[in-house]
């Protein structure tokens, strides 16, 4: 090649080099550009077009496991009278002797008695509505009200950092049907603890309410829900009193006048809980139950442990992507806050302890963990925790340096200067790459994310991929077509000794037990009484 050819070909690289520089600033100019405004809406409106396949997935939901038990006195009831204030007489009525006799979860198992399919069985589809309604607004509000008025962040880069939270939190859902569908596991454990963040989000509101009567009415409001969260499961159960104690020694220490707001809902809380633990019924189902839990001081160790197991086990690649792109504008937001952020490892340490005390219930009760359905609650209590800390340690960081300059710049030694600007060089480097990366980090990896999100090769690996893929190729349908036609079996009164199909197709997410073929089943006899027959079982009749 000629010296001529070499120079012309090296002008056209240099040229092509040059223009990719430029299309290359230019999109890196703008993204820096976009306003968190902007940004909040666009991830918004991803996570509503996540939730959008789960949400059409409940329209071919069913009742299974436990609603038939809990459910069968009421769904006799409104056969019989059709009349909605006798079932609900009739749910409390099972509610006492369920007190009595099996467990002391007073709220959670009146609500369980009142599953919505007991009145009118096509209306499964309401149950994914008001479990992802519930627990998507009671964390939404939560997180940003932490974030907002104890962290200092605004309320736009607030609604941008949970609406990111809630997206990576449905697409890897410890166990969606359970979380989701389920109306019994469901109510037990993600209604309970949706009314829980709740109860602390106008506890805490009260705190910082300047108006008096603004804090009589907050207050008032955590005092009614405390009770109701009391009678809930004991993991949230125990959860509420843990950070209800700790908001009582707060304000205790840090503005004695706001004392009684937090005291109130923390008694009230307190008597409902003990209400639940002191159940006759506790000891009479404990008599009988085969599982051993733990001594108490081991439990509570154990759940260190299994802390650190599951947070490692939910701390996945999908969620390190969104953590990092989240991180450039959690610095950009805690470094205009005006908080103090004093105390990271405390903070740390208390986070670490709450997220662990959840893990104690079980182990105590039944001597494990890994229920799936309690599972799904300590996972986003996890991810609250995850973002919180993060949050205050890049505050800490951010506020550090200017006070690490403030002390430096009244020394009068030389030496001692140069070693503090020494210390606070290394501890803003990280700060100051996110401050230069901003909203191209950002970009880039929540175009990761979403690559992952859609490329992934199994797709039942993220919830609203699964639900579309369910729903394309026609399993959903199929599953409901099938599941209506054994209710409509199970109604017909002239059959009074049921043989059913075993489903042929079955959505991913429902991946809940099916009968079996021995009628002696416990699932087969929940439905079995339910219906009034004299047996149910499935037959394989192409096996036969």
């Amino acid at each position: 090649m000629s010296s001529t050819e070499k120079k012309k070909e090296n002008s056209i690289y240099v040229r092509f080099t040059g223009f990719l520089q430029s299309v290359c600033s230019r999109i890196s100019a703008r993204i820096d550009r976009i306003p968190m405004k902007r940004m909040t809406i666009y991830a918004g409106i991803l996570l509503i077009l996540s939730l959008i396949p789960l949400l059409l997935l409940g329209r071919y939901n069913v009742m299974c496991i436990d609603d038939y038990d809990y459910g069968k006195q009421v769904h006799d009831t409104w056969i019989a009278t059709g009349s909605l204030g006798q079932s609900i007489r009739t749910a409390w009525k099972q509610n006492m002797e369920f007190y009595q006799n099996w467990q002391g979860t007073y709220i959670s198992c009146f609500l369980m008695a009142l599953c919505p399919m007991n009145f009118h069985y096509e209306v499964a589809y309401m149950v994914p509505i008001l479990m992802i309604g519930m627990f998507a607004v009671s964390t939404y509000a939560l997180g940003r009200h932490i974030l907002y008025r104890w962290l200092g962040i605004d309320r736009t880069g607030g609604s941008f950092i949970m609406f990111m939270m809630l997206f990576v939190f449905y697409q890897v859902l410890e166990a969606p049907f359970e979380g989701i569908y389920w109306y019994n596991g469901s109510t037990h454990y993600i209604l309970m603890e949706s009314l829980w963040f709740f109860t602390l989000t106008a506890l805490s509101a009260s705190l910082w309410a300047q108006d008096r009567t603004k804090e009589a009415i907050l207050c008032g409001i955590a005092s009614v829900l405390a009770v109701i969260v009391g009678g809930g499961n004991l993991v949230t159960g125990l959860q509420a009193e843990i950070v209800m104690a700790l908001l009582v020694i707060y304000a205790a220490v840090m503005n004695r006048k706001k004392i009684v707001a937090v005291a109130i809902p923390f008694v009230t809380g307190s008597i409902g809980f003990m209400i639940n633990t002191m159940a006759p019924g506790n000891t009479r189902r404990g008599s009988v139950d085969m599982d051993v839990g733990y001594p108490a001081v081991m439990s509570i160790l154990l759940s260190f442990y299994y802390s650190v197991v599951f947070i490692i086990r939910w701390t996945s690649v999908f969620v390190i992507l969104v953590w990092l792109l989240l991180l450039p504008v959690m610095w950009k937001l805690v470094k205009k806050s005006e908080r103090s952020f004093d105390h990271p490892v405390w903070v740390t340490a208390g986070a670490f302890c709450v997220l662990s005390a959840m893990f104690t219930p079980t182990l105590y009760a039944v001597g494990m963990v890994g229920l799936s359905r309690v599972d799904n609650i300590i996972q986003m209590v996890y991810y609250l925790c995850l973002i919180a800390v993060s949050a205050y340690w890049l505050g800490y960081f951010a506020h550090r340096e200017e006070q690490t300059v403030r002390t430096a710049t009244r020394e009068k030694d030389s030496k001692s200067f140069t070693n503090k600007a020494d210390r606070m060089a290394a501890g803003e480097l990280f700060g100051y790459f996110l401050e230069k990366a901003g909203n191209r980090m950002t970009a880039a990896f929540l175009f990761l994310v979403l690559a992952m999100w859609v490329c992934t090769a199994d797709k039942n690996t993220y919830t609203s991929v699964s639900a579309v893929r369910s729903l394309v190729n026609g399993e959903a349908q199929t599953f409901y077509e099938e599941a209506m036609e054994r209710h409509r079996i199970y109604t017909d009164d002239t059959i009074m000794d049921v043989e059913v199909s075993p489903y042929s197709a079955k959505p991913a997410l429902f991946d809940f037990q099916d009968m079996s073929e021995d009628a002696e089943n416990w699932l087969n006899l929940a439905v079995t009484r339910y219906y009034h027959k004299d047996s149910v079982k499935v037959v394989n009749y192409y096996g036969r």
